[in-house]
């Protein structure tokens, strides 16, 4: 929105612009005033992207396969005290992902070549009336 509002202030005014958007004009300033000088950032945002690269660092030096309870761990052993819940936040912001051992499970296999039972509904799953229309797929039930 800060950008939207840069773009038509000229035109408009910032004010008029505000009471159009969901956006105060004070917030727009302050936007505006952290983007002129970072240092205004508030204490999160600055620590956070400390630990942007602090998360980085330790999952690359470990061949990429800490998840964030590893990660979390080795950053409280280094002496950085944070959250789990904090990491597993920044790791899914970042991109980054742990290994994960096994394989994923493929329920059914389909077969091309056999005969498809008959659409009894005609894909119209909408009933009038309750127990008017039961529908069950159990292709992934071992038989």
């Amino acid at each position: 929105m800060v950008s939207f509002i840069d773009e038509h202030r000229q035109t408009y005014g910032v004010e008029p612009i505000c009471s159009e958007l969901p956006i105060a004009p004070s917030t727009y300033y302050e936007q505006r005033s952290r983007q002129r000088d970072p240092g205004l950032l508030p204490l999160r945002t600055k620590r956070e992207a400390i630990l942007r690269n602090e998360i980085r660092r330790v999952w690359e030096a470990n061949f990429r396969v800490y998840g964030a309870r590893k990660v979390w761990r080795q950053l409280n052993r280094e002496g950085i005290q944070v959250a789990r819940c904090t990491v597993e936040r920044l790791m899914r912001k970042i991109g980054l992902e742990g290994a994960v051992r096994g394989w994923k499970v493929k329920t059914t296999v389909p077969d091309v070549s056999a005969d498809r039972p008959a659409d009894l509904v005609n894909r119209n799953f909408k009933a009038n009336r309750p127990n008017e229309l039961w529908v069950a797929d159990l292709t992934y039930v071992a038989t």
